[in-house]
């Protein structure tokens, strides 16, 4: 098996995981891989995540431009990817667009960031500190992908991160597919872990003021 198609599968066995937790909805979310030093396999823009053809990625050269001829098209985000390519050594990106991600950008998007402390899944970012925080920054969500790009690059400052696009989804980047795949896992669960706190706390006080009226 050639690299190029050992990437392919790999891949494809990420989207395939991603799609069962039903984080590609309307065709949305876009995942690629480094196969060489200046070329990366990218999603085809519109298709169904949750079936596996051979189809559902094109390769692509720095720029984001299909190196081979074919009649499909890169993700429409695929500048993005080639921005993190261009600027570290990571091997995987993938961008979904979850419920709760959108919810929590909306949350905090006015503070620019969501931060994290005291929490076990902070280690899958390398935050192994007693109190050790983890800042997962929050943009704006640009239509125009240049302008997007143009905002996402000054938080490409090492070769795994994530950056979270307002109303629009996250985007990870590790140094291979597993490292990605688990940032984007530790992402989410701690996504949903603060959007249930922050019910509870809020049910909490209602529930204090209530009492303190009757």
């Amino acid at each position: 098996m050639t690299v190029y198609e050992e990437r392919w599968e790999e891949l494809a066995d990420i989207k395939d995981e991603l799609a069962v937790r039903d984080w590609f909805m309307g065709t949305s979310g876009n995942l690629s891989i480094r196969v060489s030093e200046d070329r990366f396999l990218v999603t085809a823009s519109g298709k169904d995540k949750r079936k596996r053809t051979r189809e559902d990625f094109l390769l692509v050269d720095p720029d984001g431009n299909p190196s081979e001829e074919t009649h499909l098209k890169p993700s429409a985000e695929t500048l993005l990817h080639s921005a993190i390519y261009k600027r570290t050594s990571a091997g995987c990106v993938l961008h979904v667009h979850t419920t709760e991600n959108n919810v929590i950008s909306e949350l905090y998007g006015d503070e620019g960031e969501v931060v994290f402390k005291g929490q076990e899944l902070i280690k899958a970012f390398g935050r192994w500190e007693q109190d050790a925080e983890l800042h997962i920054p929050i943009i704006f969500n640009s239509a125009y992908i240049p302008a997007l790009t143009e905002d996402f690059i000054p938080y490409i400052t090492e070769d795994s991160g994530a950056v979270l696009i307002r109303n629009h989804g996250i985007t990870v980047w590790g140094k291979n597919g597993f490292e990605a795949k688990k940032l984007l896992e530790a992402a989410e669960f701690l996504f949903r872990y603060q959007l249930l706190l922050d019910q509870s706390r809020f049910t909490r006080t209602f529930n204090q003021n209530i009492e303190i009226k009757n």
